[in-house]
């Protein structure tokens, strides 16, 4: 009479992507944050969001972040690299993944949630 094999159990060990709440956390507090920022010139808008975010990065970000300010304006040809339809846009290239964020960066919990600094409470 022929048995058959049981299957080898698996001994490797899974990092968890998810903690038991189920809100995805950062992975280290020394990752470096990288910033570009598109804007159109002094508008009103463009500057009052690279002020915003510039306040956000310094409470929530201190000494960890770098804002490139790409002006459409002087460069506009430069809209194509990551396909800007609208403006102010901010891009998070770092950590991964890539976020954008269409405004003026006014409403906080929405900036925090979107660039992933707070959990989203849905």
């Amino acid at each position: 009479m022929k048995t058959k094999a049981k299957p080898a159990k698996r001994t490797t060990a899974r990092k968890q992507a998810w903690p038991q709440n189920g809100k995805k956390t950062r992975s280290s507090q020394d990752d470096k944050w990288i910033l570009r920022i598109y804007v159109a010139g002094a508008a009103t808008k463009s500057l009052t969001a690279f002020a915003n975010l510039k306040k956000i990065c310094e409470e929530h970000l201190a000494n960890r972040y770098s804002i490139e300010v790409v002006d459409l304006v002087e460069h506009p040809e430069l809209a194509q690299l990551d396909q800007i339809v609208a403006l102010p846009t901010l891009i998070r290239k770092l950590p991964e993944p890539i976020r954008r964020i269409i405004g003026n960066l006014s409403n906080l919990d929405r900036v925090l949630v979107g660039m992933d600094l707070k959990p989203d409470n849905n």
